[in-house]
């Protein structure tokens, strides 16, 4: 996809009145989600253009005490800590203080003459420097050892950093990432944390952003959760910890509205950061990565790309003990989507993904779908379930939809549905496996909220409602049964 540069920031090419619409749809499918898939909390945030048009905290940021999850709680970032390091470089590009093919040894004087001395500055931005992931123990990644710190990163690179040649295979690095924090501390005479706060979070206003773990705000961070090791596990707590020289990889907190800001400060137009020819830089497909006779990923430089139907994304995802976490941001049409999640195993890319294709289906309304000005579209909607599941109708670019929320594509089986009357709608004639063409009736309550919903000619209920009604429907099946058979 061909990018091009915008020169109003504040102006986006999707709509906002669309994405305001989606907002309430959106959270209840990652509420249904997150529920779904067991997860303690979920913080999202979506920025188009300059509006922030949802942030919201969903479930526990401690599961064992049952602390409700807030839009303010930390949680730790992980990889977007190579976006934040990525930029920084690029800024001292900008400043004349690094050149993309200095080599590390330039930066590092540890290194020289080791096998690692010439991999270049880009290289390592750009996952191609051949440096060993995460090194020869990463038991850290458990708990189990301190993070290296300085001195340790520099040994452990001596003598075990190099397992390719340059550019012979991409490969993701923790290690390469941080020796580029190393390079920052060289060019700017800051420490890495200190960098990155005067240059970055300090532009933005980041409040709740920073590049390693800080005790003194403790209480502020979400509980981390283990994985499940089975369907019938219980998650455990899990503690926070520093990554001293491991900060610029993978030390970064955040909260999603942060990273909204911080994701804008990308789209092409915005200046407070780096320029427009930077931001190409960093964007552009550096790497093709192909595995097995397939393309698994694309990445540029501290950024990797993802395309989510036709619209080309950048961002990164993070993976910390205990948090799992997922950015993308769209920096031609100004779309953020962030999405933190508080265990391992944290679906933060699935809900991110649900999240742009929702967005993307609300942009693509056919013509003539709109709601009736005199209906209000709001009160068909709702999660309704039978026997065979729930469904949701939604509002999305001004029309109704159906769609299955247990699904982790929101939108791979969806219904247009147009309205009939006040009390029906239609699902709209097309090919397909559902109840195309067929009456969606609804009968309300005393409060004027929907009781029984007749779709394509199958009772579905709210939710609870099914709950409640669920064992007794089952044991009058059973008493039927009995009866047909005697």
């Amino acid at each position: 996809m061909t990018t091009h540069d915008r020169t109003d920031a504040a102006l986006s090419s999707y709509d906002l009145t669309t994405a305001r619409e989606a907002a309430p749809a959106i959270q209840s499918w990652l509420e249904y989600q997150r529920r779904y898939l067991r997860t303690p909390g979920v913080q999202a945030a979506i920025r188009v253009g300059d509006e922030l048009v949802l942030s919201t905290a969903l479930g526990t940021s401690d599961e064992v005490t049952g602390t409700p999850l807030r839009t303010d709680h930390l949680f730790r970032i992980a990889s977007h800590s190579k976006t934040f390091t990525a930029t920084s470089i690029l800024q001292l590009v900008e400043q004349g203080k690094v050149r993309l093919d200095d080599p590390i040894e330039a930066h590092v004087p540890e290194l020289a003459g080791s096998a690692l001395a010439p991999v270049t500055v880009r290289e390592l931005l750009g996952h191609q420097g051949g440096v060993i992931r995460d090194g020869v123990d990463k038991d850290y990644w458990q708990l189990m050892d301190p993070f290296p710190d300085r001195k340790a990163l520099v040994e452990l690179c001596l003598s075990h950093g190099q397992v390719f040649e340059p550019n012979e295979h991409f490969k993701y690095t923790n290690i390469g990432y941080s020796l580029l924090g190393l390079v920052i501390e060289s060019a700017s005479g800051l420490s890495y944390g200190d960098y990155v706060a005067a240059n970055i979070t300090a532009r933005l206003g980041l409040a709740n952003t920073g590049a390693e773990w800080d005790p003194e705000r403790a209480g502020e961070y979400a509980g981390g959760h283990t994985g499940l090791l089975d369907g019938s596990d219980v998650r455990e707590t899990i503690p926070h910890v520093d990554t001293r020289a491991m900060a610029a990889a993978t030390g970064f907190y955040s909260t999603a509205e942060d990273l909204t800001t911080y994701g804008a400060a990308h789209f092409f137009g915005a200046g407070q950061l780096l320029t427009d020819a930077s931001k190409r830089l960093l964007q552009r497909d550096e790497s093709l990565v192909n595995a097995h006779g397939r393309e698994i990923g694309r990445y540029g430089l501290g950024l990797d790309i993802v395309k989510v139907g036709d619209r080309r994304l950048v961002g990164h995802s993070g993976g910390y003990p205990g948090h799992i976490t997922r950015t993308f941001i769209d920096p031609v049409d100004q779309i953020v989507v962030s999405v933190l999640t508080n265990c391992i195993g944290g679906p933060a890319g699935i809900l991110a993904t649900g999240v742009v294709k929702l967005l993307n289906l609300a942009a693509n309304a056919p013509a003539g779908s709109a709601v009736p000005s005199d209906i209000d579209g709001r009160r068909f909607c709702g999660d309704f379930a039978n026997l065979m599941g729930v469904m949701s109708i939604a509002l999305l670019g001004d029309r109704l939809v159906a769609f299955f929320p247990a699904a982790p594509d929101p939108v791979d089986s969806y219904e247009e549905l147009q309205v009939i009357d006040e009390n029906t709608l239609a699902v709209v004639p097309a090919a397909g496996f559902g109840s195309i063409g067929e009456k969606v009736e609804f009968t309300w309550d005393s409060d004027g909220q929907p009781e029984v919903v007749r779709y394509g000619g199958s009772s579905r209920w709210p939710v609870e409602v099914f709950r409640a009604r669920r064992s007794a429907q089952i044991a009058d099946a059973e008493v039927h049964a009995l009866a047909r058979r005697s």
